[in-house]
């Protein structure tokens, strides 16, 4: 009887390199799970693709957005067509780096973890290049400028860091409450009367008052649904920052459903924080019911966070599952109840773009603000039209409004 011994170090080893290789792509892989995975393996036993599939996938992912890339980092590493007769044997194939996976966003960071870095090769004979780089760009300008879909493991990295750094300044609105100001334009009677106890009844200068300033409330409703998953997990990096950059941010998630991660994202660490939302919430990459999100958030949340003239930012590619019955109605009522509301919309990117959705049509009426979200510039400029005082409704908004009804 053959030893079993030499198979069985010859799958932990193949299932080695595959975390490796998923780790590498930004899944959180340690040994721990490795060992896991290969309990998990031998348990089910390796005669059918389906149960070996789930068994890694069980063990290996802990987040719904994972998901699809563990499955393309799946078939790319076992993909040999006689694989069920090499699982017999316990015999894997190792990483394979010529095919690649439908969709080349993904394509490019299982690239960079399945094949790593290639070498340099050191000759004698090497020559020197000198580049004038008077007119490109510098790496830091061409980060800033690329698409969050297109983004390698690298830049991504990169990516978070500048957002959390990133500030998010509202224009200060003015309250009902005062504060003393010798050069107030109102006579603040009761400090006035305490002057005149403290001098014995004398008559004083009268004492005055302003009316306070403070950045307004700001709300977040960002789709999380599956064709907004490259850019959801980037824009729940900018939600944090801004979480933990002010006080009277209001977060909320929405698939299918509608869910308050506020409480989550004021994690200082951002990897808790990301953690406990991906817990929280349910309906991670499924489809969008864009009406029914914000019908719930009008009935359950707005009198409660849309005080003192909050500012609410909806992020969706306003694709809805029910092709926007009712959509019209919610939108109208949420935009009565705010001070501004601004739609940033990743597919505003495209030159081509045209309000033919029956969702996009159903929100365009009722926004003050209609911006593209799909980079770091776009949200830096989202940072600076916030910033300053100007009229409620972006100038450019009506003719996005006419096309849609048109």
């Amino acid at each position: 009887m053959t030893d079993p011994a030499p198979y069985r170090d010859r799958l932990a080893l193949n299932l080695m390199h595959f975390a490796r290789a998923l780790r590498a792509a930004g899944l959180p892989v340690g040994p721990g799970k490795v060992l896991q995975a290969l309990e998990a393996v031998e348990a089910v036993g390796p005669g059918n693709r389906t149960d070996f599939y789930w068994a890694l996938h069980a063990v290996l992912v802990s987040r719904r957005e994972h998901s699809e890339l563990f499955d393309q980092a799946f078939h790319i590493f076992w993909r040999n067509p006689d694989i069920l007769k090499k699982m017999m044997a316990m015999m894997l194939p190792t990483v394979r780096t010529d095919p690649a996976p439908d969709k080349p966003e993904m394509a490019q960071r299982l690239a960079e973890a399945l094949h790593g870095t290639a070498p340099q090769v050191e000759g004698k004979d090497k020559t020197e290049i000198e580049i004038d780089a008077t007119f490109t760009m510098s790496a830091a300008e061409r980060l800033q400028a690329k698409d969050f879909e297109s983004m390698t493991n690298e830049e991504m990295a990169q990516a978070k860091k500048l957002l959390a750094t990133l500030a998010l300044p509202l224009a200060e609105v003015t309250t009902r409450r005062h504060r003393p100001d010798p050069q107030g334009p109102r006579i603040d009677p009761r400090a006035t009367l305490r002057r005149m106890l403290r001098s014995g009844g004398d008559l004083v200068d009268p004492a005055r008052k302003r009316q306070r300033t403070r950045p307004p409330p700001l709300v977040v409703l960002c789709d999380i649904s599956g064709s907004m998953t490259r850019y959801s997990r980037m824009i729940l990096h900018f939600m944090h920052a801004i979480t933990n950059d002010r006080d009277r941010v209001h977060s909320f998630v929405f698939g299918t459903r509608l869910t308050n991660i506020t409480r989550h994202l004021r994690h200082k660490d951002v990897d808790v924080a990301l953690d406990a939302v991906s817990t929280a919430v349910a309906d991670w990459s499924g489809g969008t019911r864009i009406g029914t999100a914000l019908r719930a958030f009008n009935h359950q949340w707005a009198r409660r966070v849309l005080g003192q003239g909050a500012i609410i930012l909806l992020i969706t590619d306003g694709l809805d599952r029910d092709a926007g019955e009712g959509l019209a109605a919610e939108a109208e009522r949420l935009h009565k109840s705010c001070r501004r509301l601004v739609w940033l919309n990743p597919l505003l990117r495209w030159d081509g773009f045209a309000p033919k959705s029956s969702g996009i049509r159903a929100l365009l009426p009722h926004v003050d603000d209609f911006r593209a979200t799909h980079n770091l510039n776009s949200l830096a400029g989202l940072a600076d039209a916030l910033s300053r005082q100007g009229p409620r409704r972006q100038p450019g908004l009506r003719r996005w409004v006419k096309e849609a009804a048109g």
